[in-house]
């Protein structure tokens, strides 16, 4: 029932407005209950035979008292008509139509509604929450007491916003008490979480393998040791045998404060956290009592938890452990580089002496490889240098600063201690030194094992070195080198001598890499100096007979056989499809011949028996010197050693080394199938198999191609040295010169492992130019290489 709203106002007795009563705004409802008329109604006595009261009047039509203010206990009004005792009377304001009430009043009646659906759950979820609240009772009941003593601080923690009382953004500001709150809060969970994680943390009883001195050791193909390296090296050392010089160079560059703090460094920790976490980047922010825990116990990940646990295991460390010992542990097991951990063994790599015998100034450098050898290790590049020195000179001037070395002190050190070039305790001076080179650059490669890895040691290498063929061909070229000495000191001083012996399948048998590893530390079997000469024209034979040849323009390529003929004459001007070759001086290019010597019209396959160069000059253009290239590369030798494509390509320009040139001449052997040479078949690591890599077969010409340059080779052996193995033997071999004879090869096919040798001459001192022979070669009747060879392969057939 709606009225109109001045008839709806409340009046006094005599109808005028009463001055105490605002007037209802037209946005409200006026309700007035019936509560009191119905709770009269409910004590009136019933009569049972509808008998009304003494009255005469019905109970209805009893009046009412008024009450003051003009209004009845029932809540009628005086002059009106009495409600019904079950309805709840609503005198609703007077509004205007909708039409003429303001449009935003309507949109936020609108949302107010929206809103109240969104705060009624639908009945699945209202379900579920009152099952939880069910399974809570319990603990509800328990925590009343405790919530009714925290009820009133939570209540003034409670965010009210916009908070009253503030204007502009402060409405919406936490109060001091709801920041100090949180503040105490999130301290008290992080202080219970570190008890926890410190009582929860122990020190490991055993050290993990970055703590424990370890060397490589090498096995020969029957299994027997060939040799144990002492790259890893590490010997403890006790604090007072280490002078306190380098005690405090280390401490000035690792950790200044180590006997005053608690055994980590909350600045750091944060530090490294914020590069790893926040940065995606890895910083240490380690104490060294931390590093000594990292060193010993973990592992080098830089991870968050690896840093926590450190962190834990680091402050139980620092109260069990005095920090004499701390020290004393750190400089025995951090790694120096060279293959050394511990300061003893890395004051022997780097300056051949103790750490007893150490200055301060030495110290600065070796404290300065602690931060990282491979980058602060001044004789592996120039930029390493300038870093050693840069760190060096600010170790020292740091030490000035916290008072362990003097001025005047720090004045004496003004030039840079430069270390030993190499490490004296990992060579031996043996010939297996250049095996255990070889090995461990092929185990790195091949079984993905970094330096640092490496040099901690634990592995055992099984390598594909024949023993007695080692033996063999280190006798026969030591043999040479002494009758070199005897004929011509001179030219013997400059001379070198490398030679390699690889097995058709790839397997590198034996090899010779110089007369002592201490005085000259590369390996001449595997070092690409010279050229391959006429040792080369087997590969250019193979590409003709695998691709053909073009002698015309815009004609398509011919076959090539072993019967296709050739011009033999020395001087043969070389010619392509389109006319005679130039150079870029605007001369032709003509081929020549070993002694200037000509043999006319002549078969391939005889011109390789002879070693006649013009055909194969000639061939090399006609099949493309690309082509070329890409049988050179299949059958094994490196593109790296590769000529550039000019027609000296076909005479031998490329510079492979001895093993890559035996490896090659193995591919025709094994019926074209070329194997990459390797050193190493096994390798485990405290008695668990590490993954290898084994190198596979691929197809580099065809089986025929590899018989018909394996007959040629054949019978370039029995033309040269043919009472030197018997008739029906299948060995194969060719000797190699080159031009201005500065090298001699001799590589050969015998009893599936292929040997190549080459004798040359350079002074490393100047350069490194080849130098001419001056005879040390021998002659082709007597030639030193085939007798190295010979002596290596024995016995032939």
């Amino acid at each position: 029932m709606q009225l109109n709203v001045d008839a709806l106002r409340k009046r006094d007795g005599s109808g005028a407005p009463r001055p105490d009563t605002a007037p209802p705004r037209p946005d409200e409802t006026m309700q007035l209950k019936v509560d009191a008329l119905r709770e009269q109604q409910r004590r009136a006595p019933s009569r049972p035979d509808g008998e009304q009261p003494a009255s005469g009047r019905p109970e209805a039509e009893r009046p009412v008292p008024e009450q003051p203010g003009g209004t009845r206990p029932d809540g009628e009004q005086p002059g009106g008509e009495r409600p019904q005792p079950h309805e709840t009377m609503q005198l609703r304001v007077f509004r205007p139509r909708t039409a003429d009430r303001p449009q935003g009043q309507r949109a936020d009646r609108r949302k107010a509604q929206k809103k109240q659906r969104r705060r009624t759950p639908p009945p699945a979820l209202a379900a579920l929450t009152a099952a939880a609240g069910r399974r809570l009772a319990p603990l509800t009941r328990r925590l009343a007491p405790l919530l009714a003593v925290l009820a009133p601080y939570a209540r003034k923690l409670k965010p009210v916003y916009p908070r009253p009382g503030r204007t502009g953004w402060r409405r919406w500001m936490p109060s001091w008490r709801q920041w100090v709150g949180v503040v105490l809060s999130c301290f008290g969970l992080t202080s219970l979480l570190l008890v926890v994680a410190y009582a929860a943390t122990d020190i490991p009883d055993n050290l993990n393998s970055y703590a424990t001195q370890q060397d490589n050791v090498y096995f020969w193909s029957d299994g027997t040791p060939m040799a144990r390296t002492g790259w890893v090296q590490r010997q403890a050392m006790p604090l007072k045998d280490i002078p306190e010089d380098v005690r405090w160079a280390v401490l000035a560059a690792e950790n200044e404060s180590f006997y005053s703090d608690p055994g980590i460094s909350f600045k750091g920790i944060t530090r490294a956290l914020w590069r790893t976490v926040g940065q995606g980047d890895t910083e240490g922010g380690s104490t060294i009592t931390q590093q000594y825990v990292k060193n010993v116990y973990l592992t080098q990940n830089q991870t968050v938890s690896r840093k926590f646990t450190e962190a834990m295991i680091a402050l139980k460390l620092d109260n069990r452990m005095s920090k004499d010992k701390i020290l004393e542990g750190y400089l025995n097991t951090s790694w120096f580089g060279r293959g050394t951990y511990g300061i003893q063994r890395a004051a022997q790599a780097y300056y051949g002496k103790d750490v007893s015998q150490l200055n301060v100034s030495e110290a600065a450098f070796l404290a300065s490889l602690l931060k990282g050898a491979g980058l602060y290790d001044p004789t592996l590049n120039p930029k390493n240098h300038a870093r050693a020195v840069e760190r060096w000179n600010w170790i020292l001037d740091r030490m000035v600063k916290i008072g362990k070395l003097s001025p005047d002190e720090r004045a004496k050190y003004r030039t840079f201690p430069e270390p030993l070039r190499s490490n004296p305790l990992a060579d031996t001076g043996q010939q297996s030194d250049y095996l255990v080179e070889l090995a461990t650059q092929y185990a790195k490669k091949a079984a993905h094992i970094s330096d640092k890895d490496f040099d901690l040691g634990g592995y055992q290498i099984y390598t594909t070195f024949d023993r007695k063929r080692e033996a063999t061909l280190t006798d026969v070229v030591t043999k040479a080198r002494k009758e070199a000495k005897e004929k011509d000191p001179a030219a013997a001083r400059t001379a070198h001598y490398g030679a390699a012996s690889v097995a058709t399948d790839g397997r590198i048998v034996a090899v010779y890499g110089g007369p002592d590893h201490r005085t000259q530390g590369y390996n001449e079997s595997n070092s690409s100096t010279v050229p391959a000469g006429s040792a080369f024209q087997p590969f250019v034979y193979a590409a003709g007979l695998q691709n053909g040849a073009v002698k015309r323009r815009d004609e398509p390529r011919e076959a090539v056989t072993p019967d296709s003929v050739y011009d033999g004459d020395d001087a043969v001007p070389v010619t392509t499809p389109e006319g005679p070759y130039w150079d870029r001086s605007g001369r032709k290019v003509a081929a020549h011949n070993d002694g200037g010597k000509s043999y006319g019209r002549i078969t391939l396959r005889k011109a390789l028996a002879q070693s006649v160069n013009t055909p194969f000059m000639q061939l090399g253009m006609d099949t493309g010197l690309d082509k070329v290239k890409q049988t050179a590369v299949a059958a094994g030798l490196l593109p790296s050693s590769m000529g550039p494509q000019v027609p000296d390509l076909s005479l031998g320009s490329s510079t492979p080394s001895a093993i890559r040139m035996a490896g090659g001449y193995a591919t025709f052997a094994d019926a074209g199938m070329s194997t990459e040479p390797y050193s190493v078949v096994r390798i485990t690591r405290n008695g668990a198999a590490v993954p290898l890599d084994r190198p596979a077969g691929r197809r580099a010409v065809s089986p025929t191609v590899a018989r018909q340059v394996s007959d040629a080779l054949g019978d370039a052996f029995r033309t040269a040295h043919a009472a030197d193995a018997p008739a029906g033997a299948q060995v194969t071999g060719k000797a190699g010169t080159t031009d201005k004879d500065t090298a001699a090869w001799y590589v050969g096919t015998a009893k599936s492992v292929s040997t190549a040798v080459v004798v040359y001459r350079m002074d490393l001192a100047k350069s490194l130019e080849p130098l001419p022979l001056k005879g040390l070669a021998g002659t082709s009747a007597d030639s030193v290489p085939y007798s190295i060879w010979a002596g290596a392969m024995a016995p032939l057939g």
